[in-house]
């Protein structure tokens, strides 16, 4: 399974985000929002940004940066519910997937599986 790296500041966010990740199999860990270049490689990021109009393109370019090639989500509050995963706020921060929050199991899963070519189902 992949090894997804997570930047969420928030501790109950991030709590939930590697408890989903976890159960659906996969291998989730915490990264450093503020030096995200020190932490190891991962298969997959998963990305808050609090304003994507603003500083979300800087923060998404640092952690591409210091993950070059992999894919990237990006959760956040800004995004309106049912936005499109692949659609235009995907392509303005140069991301492969967008999932608004407040956040969906199945939503961040199949967001996950997207990206990383795994089967659709997910265990109950």
């Amino acid at each position: 399974m992949a090894d997804v790296i997570i930047y969420e500041e928030d501790a109950l966010t991030r709590t939930l985000l590697q408890e989903w990740l976890r159960e659906a199999g996969y291998v989730p860990r915490a990264g450093t929002t503020c030096n995200a270049s020190r932490d190891p490689p991962a298969d997959l990021v998963v990305v808050s940004v609090s304003n994507p109009k603003q500083r979300g393109a800087q923060c998404i370019g640092a952690i591409r940066a210091a993950h070059p090639g992999k894919p990237l989500i990006a959760i956040s509050g800004q995004f309106t519910p049912g936005v499109a995963a692949e659609g235009a706020a995907a392509l303005a921060l140069g991301v492969q997937q967008v999932v608004a929050k407040p956040l969906v199991r199945e939503e961040l899963l199949r967001a996950v599986r997207a990206v990383t070519s795994e089967p659709s189902s997910t265990p109950p």
